[in-house]
C-alpha cells in the first residue's frame, strides 16, 4: 500500500507546525486588535453557489463530491449534474457570503469577519500551490466607503510585519477603471476580459509580448498605442496626484471612482513605512469584484501573497439585496514558506531512568509546566550521548535528569544553549 499523502498534500512536521502556529498567533493578534470576529463555515457547499460563475477560473478547480446512495454503476448518458450536489469549498469568500445571508440580523453593522480554514482545488501541484491549503480572510461587510479599502490594507499588512515578514509592496487599483479603460479604446463589453487577462501578464511577458496578444483581442494599432501610453503615463508618480492622473487619462472614468481611488491613496500615503503603489494592470481573477482591488507581493515570491478587492454585488445573490463588502485574504502557504524559523519557547525533557517512581516522574514535569514552560517526560534510552543529540534534534532546550533516589535534580541547558 502507498503511504505518502495524496498528490498535491502534504504532512507536515511539528518544526513546520510550530512556523504555522506562530504564524497565525500573529496575524490573529493583529486582526483581533483591529476589530475582526473569527468564524468558522463548512467545507462543503452547495454545488450551484460554488459553480455559479463568479470564482473565475477556480470554478474550473472544484473538487464535486458524489450525491449519497448513488448505485455502484450509472447509465451512461448520466449527466454530472445527477450524480453531484456538494463541492469542496475553493476559497472562504463565497461560503461567507452565504453565512452573512443566513446571519446577518445578528451580527453588528458593519460586520468584521475573520476566517481560517482548509480550501480544495484541484490545482497542477508545484512550489508554493497545493491542492489543499490554508486561506487567511478578513472581511467588512456593510461598510460602502474606501474606509474598508484602506483598513483591510492596514491591518494585513501589519499583520505580516508581525509575523515576521517585511519587504513587501501593495499594489491597487480598480476594476471599475479597467472597465473605462477598454470602454475608451472602442472595446465591446463581452470583449473586456480577454484585455484584461493580457494585461494581467504585462509583468511576465513585458509589452513586447501583450502587444503581440492584443490584435486577437480586437485592438488594432492606434488602439494598442493609446492604451500602452495611458498605462504607461499612470505606473508610478506621486500618490497625492493620482486622482487627476486618473481624470486626465480616462476621461470616461467615473468622478465616483476617482475620488474613491483619490481618497485610498491619500489614506495609504498617510500611513508610515507602507511601500503601496498604483498598478493599472492589476487585474484580479475573481469575478465578482466590483470595486477597488488589491496584491500584496513580496521580492522572494513569484506571485501575490495576499490579494483581495471589494465584492458588492456577491451577498446579493443570498440576501435578495446588495451588501457593500470588501476583503483581504493572506496567501497562507506561501507566508509559512517565506518565514524559515521561529524563535522556540523554552521546551524541557524530563529524562527519567525506568526504575524512577511515576508519582516522581509526573510531580517534577508539573512543577516545571507552572513556569509555563512545555515540558515532556522522556524514558532513558540506549547511550546517552545519542540520547540528549536525539533530544535536541526533537527541540528541547533543556533538561532534567531523575535518577533513582535524587530528590533535588539539577536542570541543565541542552546543547548550545
Amino acid at each position: 500500500m502507498d503511504n505518502s499523502p495524496a498528490r498535491g498534500t502534504r504532512d507536515l512536521l511539528p518544526a513546520t507546525v510550530a512556523v504555522r502556529d506562530h504564524v497565525l498567533a500573529r496575524i490573529t493578534e493583529v486582526y483581533h486588535r483591529y476589530g475582526y470576529q473569527r468564524i468558522e463555515t463548512p467545507a462543503l457547499e452547495n454545488i450551484e453557489r460554488l459553480s455559479g460563475g463568479q470564482g473565475g477560473e477556480n470554478e474550473k478547480l472544484i473538487y464535486r463530491v458524489l450525491r449519497r446512495g448513488l448505485d455502484e454503476v450509472v447509465a451512461a448518458d448520466t449527466t454530472l449534474t445527477d450524480l453531484v450536489d456538494l463541492g469542496l469549498r475553493y476559497d472562504l469568500t463565497v461560503p461567507l457570503t452565504r453565512f452573512y445571508g443566513n446571519n446577518q440580523a445578528t451580527l453588528p453593522q458593519p460586520f468584521r469577519s475573520f476566517q481560517f480554514g482548509p480550501v480544495w482545488r484541484a490545482e497542477r501541484p508545484q512550489k508554493g500551490r497545493y491542492r489543499q491549503f490554508y486561506q487567511c480572510d478578513i472581511d467588512v461587510l456593510g461598510e460602502e466607503t474606501v474606509l474598508a479599502e484602506v483598513e483591510l490594507i492596514e491591518a494585513t499588512t501589519e499583520a505580516l510585519a508581525a509575523a515576521g515578514l517585511s519587504g513587501a509592496t501593495v499594489r491597487v487599483s480598480d476594476r471599475r477603471f479597467l472597465s473605462a479603460l477598454a470602454e475608451g479604446v472602442g472595446l465591446p463589453e463581452d470583449a473586456w476580459t480577454g484585455l484584461f487577462i493580457t494585461l494581467d501578464k504585462l509583468d511576465k511577458i513585458g509589452w513586447d509580448g501583450v502587444r503581440a496578444e492584443l490584435p486577437g483581442r480586437g485592438l488594432g494599432d492606434a488602439e494598442i498605442d493609446r492604451l500602452q501610453e495611458t498605462i504607461t503615463g499612470l505606473q508610478g508618480g506621486d500618490p497625492a496626484t493620482l486622482d487627476k492622473r486618473l481624470a486626465d487619462a480616462v476621461p470616461n472614468l467615473p468622478e465616483q471612482v476617482v475620488a474613491d481611488l483619490g481618497e485610498t491613496a491619500a489614506a495609504l500615503a498617510a500611513l508610515d513605512g507602507l511601500d503601496w503603489e498604483f498598478d493599472p494592470t492589476l487585474v484580479r481573477g475573481m469575478g465578482y469584484y466590483t470595486g477597488q482591488i488589491f496584491e500584496i507581493t513580496h521580492p522572494a515570491s513569484s506571485g501575490s501573497i495576499a490579494g483581495g478587492g471589494r465584492y458588492d454585488r456577491l451577498i446579493g445573490r443570498s440576501l435578495g439585496r446588495d451588501v457593500p463588502a470588501c476583503g483581504f485574504s493572506i496567501g497562507f502557504e506561501r507566508i509559512v514558506d517565506l518565514i524559515e524559523r521561529v524563535d522556540g519557547r523554552e521546551s524541557v525533557a524530563v529524562l527519567y531512568e525506568a526504575d524512577v517512581p511515576l508519582t516522581t516522574v509526573t510531580g517534577v514535569a508539573r512543577e516545571l509546566r507552572a513556569s509555563g514552560r512545555w515540558v515532556s517526560p522522556v524514558r532513558r534510552r540506549g547511550k546517552f550521548g545519542a540520547q540528549l543529540g536525539k533530544l535536541e534534534e526533537w527541540g528541547f532546550t533543556s533538561l532534567v535528569h531523575l535518577k533513582t533516589g535524587e530528590t533535588a535534580p539539577e536542570e541543565r541547558p541542552l546543547g548550545g544553549q
